[in-house]
């Protein structure tokens, strides 16, 4: 699929609001959190996910992990130097205002949350990025969490995550607590969060869940647990019933947003 780059209006002021205006961090500070920015890297040389942290005192990029699924073709340190701007250049006009919305919407849903709850939360959607080189459009999962607050609550540093989405035209916006699992779908249209109901799973359900993560069979798991082949089929039904998805590879994406399983 190849999309034509258009121009847009967009700034990169549009992404900040005053609600979370962050002030006073020092080079002090920056120095003191170079272990966790070392232990961000360290991470991420270990999964094929895209990571990289947001520096909402500085307005950029703190640091981009080498992985290309996120880079557009470029390397890690030219997107850390153009910073937002990676967002205005490499994102389709339609997918940057439903950006800019989801930011927006992100921060005002959290800016009653107390300090010491907020990092527990997590937002995820998916949106489309262009590749600088081909212009070719892929689709990708991100998650933002807070990574560093200061002292009033106000989100210094968040940790993102781009990977492969299991759904490619999944429209959903999820604030999840990773604590309590409650979540929420915010609706792009009226700007309201709306709770979403806690999925339960049984613990025959759980187990299918961890052993199609782990690329078993419905016949290996079956033997696994020692089970029959159909009561594990009922068993699939039953969670893709739950998650309202086609595939176990979806429900499988699901379940560890919700954490549901390990």
């Amino acid at each position: 699929m190849l999309y034509q780059n258009i121009m847009i209006m967009a700034r990169i002021e549009d992404f900040f609001i005053m609600d979370n205006a962050v002030t006073g961090v020092t080079d002090e500070d920056y120095r003191n959190i170079q272990d966790v920015v070392d232990a961000v890297d360290a991470f991420s040389r270990m999964t094929y996910k895209s990571v990289y942290i947001i520096d909402y005192f500085k307005k950029n990029f703190l640091y981009v992990s080498e992985n290309p699924l996120f880079l557009c073709g470029l390397s890690a340190s030219e997107v850390k130097k153009i910073g937002y701007n990676f967002y205005i250049d490499n994102v389709p006009e339609e997918d940057l205002e439903r950006l800019l919305i989801i930011n927006s919407s992100g921060f005002y849903f959290s800016k009653d949350i107390p300090a010491a709850e907020k990092r527990y939360y997590t937002l995820s959607y998916n949106f489309r990025v262009i590749n600088t080189v081909s212009k070719k459009v892929q689709t990708i999962n991100h998650q933002l969490t807070p990574l560093k607050m200061m002292p009033d609550g106000r989100i210094w540093l968040a940790l993102c995550v781009a990977s492969i989405p299991t759904k490619q035209n999944d429209d959903t916006i999820l604030m999840f607590n990773n604590r309590t699992h409650e979540g929420w779908n915010l609706n792009l249209e009226s700007g309201t969060w709306k709770s979403v109901p806690y999925i339960t799973l049984t613990e025959q359900e759980t187990q299918v869940l961890k052993y199609s993560a782990m690329g078993y069979t419905t016949q290996e798991i079956a033997r696994l647990m020692f089970k029959s082949f159909d009561t594990v089929k009922g068993y699939r039904k039953s969670i893709l019933e739950k998650f309202e998805t086609d595939s176990i590879t979806e429900a499988i994406n699901f379940a560890m947003i919700y954490r549901l399983i390990d």
